[in-house]
């Protein structure tokens, strides 16, 4: 390893980046919850994560940690009536009238948010022997190529999957926020909102992760999203 390496590393090992998310519909389900559909009052950091890797994501070589979640918009609700598909699809063909189930959903109305996130770099020498089954990373690799790849791809509106807010029929508008210095305020109020789902652990057993919850609390408007290691997260 030189010394430009080292210093990239020591340098870049993450950074802050933020987008603002907005939807007509949205719904963070409770997973206790089951029959019918129930939201979250607020977008969860595993939602947050989620629109974050749909403008960039390398298995592997990168990762994403919510940090903030400002809530712009007044909390509304809605109570609808949804058909959904009772069934997972699979080599059979799925007949809809057969396995179709009407359900309501309370869910949230005209949302929006900012989100902020690090862009985590993990280093070659960090990585799984399974990271270099198709190809075998540059030992030069730094994080600037990330930054300058997600940069480049949520300044030209880019994504490799729609963005969704909570379920995928409720597509996410989203801008990314180069500075924030002139931007509309947060929500001014103070809310407990519980116990929430902080994300999945996939690091344990990746076929069969763990559910992971944090206490959200909500002061004038911004939420403080815990490190994944922090003993404020519940596993």
């Amino acid at each position: 390893m030189n010394n430009n390496q080292k210093l990239n590393d020591m340098e870049y090992t993450d950074k802050e980046y933020c987008l603002e998310v907005w939807g007509d519909w949205a719904c963070f389900t409770r997973p206790e919850l089951k029959v019918e559909r129930v939201s979250y009052d607020v977008i969860t950091p595993s939602a947050a994560r989620a629109i974050f890797e749909a403008i960039l994501f390398k298995r592997y070589a990168m990762k994403w940690q919510v940090t903030r979640i400002e809530v712009i918009n007044p909390i509304k609700w809605a109570n609808i009536r949804r058909n959904e598909v009772g069934a997972v699809a699979g080599k059979s063909p799925i007949f809809i009238e057969d396995k179709r189930q009407q359900k309501n959903s309370l869910i949230l109305q005209d949302v929006r948010y900012r989100i902020y996130a690090k862009l985590i770099f993990i280093p070659v020498n960090k990585r799984p022997p399974e990271a270099f089954a198709k190809h075998k990373a540059d030992a030069s690799e730094n994080p600037m190529k990330y930054y300058e790849m997600f940069e480049r791809r949520a300044s030209n509106g880019q994504c490799f999957t729609q963005p969704y807010l909570g379920c995928r029929e409720f597509a996410a508008n989203w801008k990314y926020i180069d500075s924030t210095s002139t931007l509309q305020t947060p929500l001014p109020e103070d809310e407990d909102f519980g116990i929430m789902l902080y994300d999945m652990d996939f690091d344990k057993n990746p076929q069969k992760p763990d559910a992971m919850f944090y206490r959200a609390k909500m002061k004038q408007g911004v939420i403080i999203v815990p490190n994944k290691d922090s003993e404020e997260v519940m596993k």
